[in-house]
């Protein structure tokens, strides 16, 4: 059976996700020692991949990206098409923006499970409450985060994307159904409904067994060493401080702080 990781990454007019996908390639391989596919609708101008899988982008939102301080176009539907465009038999699915920087991801590629994502998402800084976040919508709908997932081909996982498939084809339904006033199609909303849908609608579904940690744009991140970062930021008195995270993945909100750090390891 082959085991291997997958990154979705799409350009747009601000940022540069394939330069951000092989950067985490590179990590990925390093700490998880597996190989990673790039999906992507063009032909990369480097060898960082084991696999490139290219394909149409399925529709276009618009989203605002506070860092950037500019709304940019967003190609994010063909995330749900992974079941077949993967190249694995077990996949781990990733965020470009996703920052591995352990080995912790592994326990999850030696689980038994068909399929885990992340239930919760915390900001490390311990300053933002993500309970707007962790629900969505009116009638408060627990939210998967579809930033890490892994799954084994099976009836169950191709169940689960192919619902996926089924509610981002009629979103605007679901969007209704659920109350849901994000303005743009969600990967972590379609997965969602779907895990709902599946799991016959009730919230007892097994997921990573560790919270999604997370860096909001608002924060400052630099790299100060190999699989170490400092955070800074403001309390809420407004008061600078500053923390360091080593050896520990996290999830990179701020797609533009994190593009400086690749160009300046590049």
């Amino acid at each position: 059976m082959t085991t291997g990781a997958v990154i979705f990454a799409f350009n747009n007019e601000q940022i540069d996700y394939v330069s951000m996908a092989a950067w985490s390639a590179h990590n990925i391989r390093r700490h998880l020692g597996i190989p990673v596919a790039l999906i992507t609708d063009v032909v990369p101008d480097n060898d960082s991949f084991d696999a490139v899988v290219l394909t149409n982008t399925v529709g276009t939102n618009s989203r605002y990206f506070s860092d950037y301080d500019a709304s940019v176009t967003w190609h994010n539907e063909s995330r749900s098409n992974v079941y077949e465009l993967s190249p694995w038999d077990c996949t781990l699915v990733l965020d470009a923006d996703y920052v591995v920087a352990s080995d912790q991801l592994k326990t999850l590629l030696d689980s038994d499970e068909y399929f885990l994502a992340h239930r919760w998402a915390y900001d490390i800084t311990g300053l933002n409450n993500f309970d707007g976040l962790n629900y969505f919508g009116s009638y408060r709908t627990p939210m998967w985060w579809a930033t890490v997932m892994m799954f084994r081909r099976s009836d169950h996982a191709k169940l689960i994307f192919e619902t996926m498939n089924m509610v981002r084809d009629n979103w605007a339904h679901y969007k209704n159904l659920y109350r849901n006033s994000s303005h743009s199609y969600r990967n972590d909303h379609s997965l969602s409904i779907a895990l709902g849908i599946t799991n016959g609608h009730t919230n007892n579904y097994r997921g990573i067994a560790w919270p999604l940690a997370s860096l909001t744009p608002e924060h400052r991140l630099t790299q100060t060493a190999q699989d170490q970062y400092r955070v800074d930021f403001k309390t809420q008195e407004s008061k600078p401080k500053w923390m360091t995270v080593h050896n520990q993945d996290f999830h990179a909100m701020g797609k533009q702080q994190l593009g400086e750090i690749i160009a300046s390891s590049s």
